[in-house]
Order: C-alpha cells, then sequence, then structure tokens
C-alpha cells in the first residue's frame, strides 16, 4: 500500500471493534475486515442473486457477487490513487450488498413494502444486520464483529429512526456529518460499476441497443474515440473497448474532482472529513452526463417488457412467501422460528432477505404448488 493521505483512515485512529479480539498479526484489522466479508455465507450467496437479470437467464450477465467484485476492483485503484486506505475501502466495497433480497431492486421492493407495518426493510441496514447478528462463525460472538469503520460504510443510507437505535453508528444520519472518505468512495464506486456493467448486460441480452445508446452523450462520444483509436473495430471488442473507456473517465473525473474538493475545503485530517461536504463528487460538468446514462438506464433497461414481467413475478413470490410465514411461523426453518419468537416480521424478513433467487423460488414452489411434496 502507498504512503497514505492524511485524512485517510488508519488503525491508529480506528473506533475498533463492538467484541474486543487480539490484533490480527500480520494482517491489517481492515484486512482481517475484507476476509471475514469474503469467507462469510451472505458473500458466497452473492452469486446467485440478481443483478438485474435472474442467475439462470444467463451465464455471463453479472450477479450481485460479480458486482460486488467490480465494484472492490474499482474502489481500490482509486483509493490507491487518492492515498485512502484501500483494505477499508475494500471491505466496504465488497460488504456494501451483504444484506441484499433476491430479485435485485424488486425484492427490496417488495420486501419493504410488506415490512412497513413493522420498521420497513432497508437493504443497507440489513447488510449491517448481516454483519452484526445474522452470521454464525465465531465462537465468541454473532456477526463477523468487523470495525466500525467497515460497518460505518457499508451503512450507506439509513431512515432517521432506525439511525436513532444505532447509537455511535447513526449519528452522522442524524447530525448531518460525513462518513469517511473510503466510505464515500464505495458508494460512487458502485454507481461507476453498476452504471458501465449494466450497459454490457443489456447489450448482451439484446434489450438495448448500440444505436439506442447514440443518445447517451458519455456511450456515444467514447464510442467515437474509440473507432477512431482502432478503425473497423467491432462487436463484443467495439462494447468492452468503450466501456472500458467509460469507467476509466469516470474514474479519473471522481479522482481529479475529489482532489480539488479537498484542496478547496482545506481538509488535513479525518475530523475535518467528517466535518466538510461531501468530498467524494464528480464534476459539475461530468455530473449531468452520469444522470443521463443512469435515466436512459431506467427507462430502456430496468422499465423494458421483459425485465418488468420478471420482477413482476419476483414481487410476487416475496410477497407470497413474506404472507405465508406471517399467518404460520411454523413453516419457517427451526432457527428462524426461534427468532420469531422475539419479532416474527424481522426473523421472516431475515430469511427472505437471506435467499438466493433459485432458493426462494423453490421456497414458493414448496409452499404453494401441491407437486412439491419436500
Amino acid at each position: 500500500m502507498n504512503a497514505l493521505a492524511p485524512y485517510a483512515v488508519t488503525e491508529a485512529v480506528s473506533r475498533g471493534r463492538l467484541h474486543p479480539e487480539p490484533s490480527p498479526g500480520i494482517r491489517s484489522e481492515f484486512q482481517r475486515d475484507r476476509d471475514r466479508v469474503v469467507h462469510s455465507t451472505a458473500f458466497r450467496r452473492l452469486e446467485y442473486k440478481t443483478q438485474v437479470f435472474v442467475n439462470h437467464e444467463g451465464d455471463l450477465f453479472r450477479t450481485r457477487l460479480t458486482h460486488s467484485i467490480e465494484v472492490a476492483q474499482i474502489t481500490r485503484s482509486i483509493a490507491r490513487a487518492l492515498g485512502l486506505n484501500e483494505d477499508l475501502a475494500e471491505a466496504i466495497a465488497l460488504a456494501h450488498d451483504l444484506g441484499h433480497t433476491p430479485f435485485g431492486h424488486a425484492g427490496q421492493d417488495a420486501l419493504n413494502h410488506c415490512m412497513k407495518p413493522f420498521g420497513g426493510f432497508e437493504h443497507n441496514l440489513q447488510s449491517l444486520r448481516t454483519v452484526d447478528l445474522l452470521e454464525e462463525h465465531y465462537a465468541g460472538f454473532d456477526g463477523l464483529n468487523l470495525t466500525f469503520e467497515t460497518r460505518e460504510g457499508i451503512l450507506k443510507h439509513c431512515s432517521i429512526p432506525n439511525a436513532h437505535q444505532l447509537g455511535e453508528l447513526g449519528k452522522r444520519f442524524i447530525e448531518g456529518t460525513q462518513p469517511s472518505l473510503e466510505a464515500q468512495l464505495a458508494n460512487l464506486a458502485d454507481e461507476i460499476a453498476y452504471n458501465n456493467h449494466d450497459i454490457d448486460d443489456g447489450l448482451r441480452s439484446g434489450l438495448i441497443t448500440l444505436e439506442q445508446l447514440e443518445e447517451v452523450e458519455i456511450f456515444a462520444s467514447m464510442r467515437r474515440k474509440v473507432e477512431r483509436q482502432w478503425p473497423g473495430v467491432s462487436g463484443r471488442r467495439l462494447i468492452h473497448e468503450t466501456i472500458r473507456s467509460m469507467i476509466n473517465a469516470m474514474a479519473v473525473d471522481l479522482i481529479e474532482n475529489t482532489r480539488r474538493n479537498i484542496d478547496a475545503q482545506n481538509v488535513c485530517s479525518l475530523a475535518q472529513v467528517w466535518c466538510a461536504p461531501k468530498l467524494i463528487t464528480h464534476s459539475e460538468g461530468f455530473e449531468p452526463q452520469m444522470q443521463a446514462l443512469k435515466r436512459f438506464l431506467r427507462d430502456n433497461l430496468y422499465w423494458h417488457y421483459q425485465v418488468l414481467r420478471m420482477t413482476n413475478k419476483a414481487r410476487r413470490i416475496i410477497s407470497d412467501l413474506f404472507d405465508a410465514f406471517m399467518a404460520d411461523p411454523r413453516l419457517l426453518p427451526p432457527q428462524y422460528q426461534h427468532r420469531a419468537r422475539e419479532d416474527k416480521a424481522r426473523a421472516i424478513a431475515d430469511y427472505i432477505a437471506g435467499m438466493t433467487d433459485r432458493y426462494a423460488i423453490k421456497e414458493h414452489r414448496r409452499l404453494f404448488t401441491v407437486d412439491e411434496i419436500h
């Protein structure tokens, strides 16, 4: 790792773990966090959770797992350029979707609707709940016992009522302060990753076309740049080179504008990061291009009728499962029956959120299809 900037998070200023542990020795504390995330059950489940396309729809579409790996790669590269703590940034990036439901945002919206009378469902808060409570690996504590800084970064969004229940971890949402630059970076790297790989998957699926993408300024300009550099390039090579150029342009803009923000705010310490405005941002000139790309993906991919058909099925599966378990918690596996005695709705949400796409489909068949007898 390169020398850290004075505003980066270091182990010396870490607020530690909920349960004190001996030093990890040859690893840093944040490397230990990263390794625990990678070895967790929730991380492995991401392989079979939807990004945009349900896992069984194609072998080459992104899943939550491949998305998280791509976010971590972008995060680490930018962290190094900015002199931030790469290990912490990577740990946050790898953990940011651990609490996501099956079936992507459709599953999240459906579970949130089911949970409205019981405090709602926020996937960032569920990711925190996963690493703090639900993972069962260690004899001395529930969860993964990650550092405060990694947990802070996982919690990208949080409602004020929930923030009040989180103590020190929720204070920044109440007081309007900022998290570490490592946490801010993982948030923006997430957007860079999904904006670009959703284009790739959308083109591969045939739901969007290169001709449609000509209306998106950043894609069109990068495509022309690639074609000038490589006359005659076409097919997958053209798509890959264009997307590669887009990722690079977004990362470079983020790095350069963040440096300008840090200089403008005269930030020289981590404490100043907390009190400053958000520092890791795209430039004013670049931000409209990012927003135009998001609108294009929403209108042409996420709202495509074939995607909406699957997401409609997903909502029904989630809602049916929730209603069945609420009506009779004895249908839950034993470990969740035990939790349901204390908080039935939250235990059911934990169970459903932890499902992969295919497990949720199978569980739905077991409960609602007469030819499934086990």
